[in-house]
């Protein structure tokens, strides 16, 4: 490098300027002095920090929304289902589990679908496991909603035949099916204390025939058509 280049370089390093809050910082440090903090860069700052945070925690909730069993935010997912749930009342809590129950059969059939083999027992598994609570739901409320009990039961039992029509086997549901058993013998056997109509007597003995046969959704339905005063 010859000395008139060596000037140049000089001249544009000279034009370089340091960072403002490095040279508050040193200038500090030189003079034992403790550094003037800029109030106003400071809160600017910290506004954008959370508000960057608040858009990536938003984001993230809602890419958790449409996560499937086995993908890392679907457990934000379930916390936010849990944080719903919250505020519902022990009577409405079959209903939303049984709902619950529903979407993890929607899940599973998205899966089943798209042919995603690693997600199907996490799926499978996060299935069984609403429907055992959703057994358990049913079976501590004191007055539940038998008209959504039936519906969302139904629901569940279409979506059971949907997957296992793709070739899937997700198992039995006993302890839903033992719960529902227990509340149909309980409404028949009341039912039979009642003075029925011809037409009742005849819906009564198809509700017993469907619960002899473990189709408890079906005998709900007849079940909840006596309860119209009109037949």
């Amino acid at each position: 490098m010859t000395e008139k280049e060596l000037i140049a370089k000089i001249r544009e390093l000279r034009q370089i300027k340091p960072n403002k809050d490095w040279v508050i910082l040193t200038k500090s440090q030189i003079l034992g002095q403790e550094p003037k903090m800029d109030l106003s860069l400071f809160f600017r700052r910290s506004v954008w920090a959370s508000l960057t945070l608040f858009i990536i925690l938003f984001l993230v909730f809602i890419i958790a929304q449409n996560s499937l069993p086995g993908d890392l935010l679907y457990p934000i997912k379930k916390i936010t289902e849990r944080s719903q749930a919250v505020f519902v009342s022990e009577d409405e809590m079959p209903k939303v589990q049984l709902e619950l129950a529903n979407k993890r059969l929607e899940e599973l059939t998205k899966i089943a679908e798209t042919n995603q083999v690693k997600k199907l027992a996490p799926a499978i598994n996060e299935f069984q496991a609403s429907i055992s609570e959703a057994a358990k739901k049913i079976a501590t409320a004191k007055k539940p909603d038998l008209k959504e009990i039936t519906k969302e039961t139904k629901k569940i039992e279409e979506g059971k035949q949907k997957v296992e029509a793709l070739g899937i086997v997700i198992g039995e549901t006993e302890e839903l099916d033992n719960t529902l058993a227990s509340i149909v013998e309980r409404e028949i056997k009341e039912l039979e204390g009642r003075s029925l109509t011809e037409a009742q007597e005849e819906i009564l003995a198809q509700a017993k025939e469907n619960f002899e046969a473990g189709n408890y959704s079906q005998a709900m339905e007849k079940i909840l058509i006596l309860s119209y005063p009109q037949l």
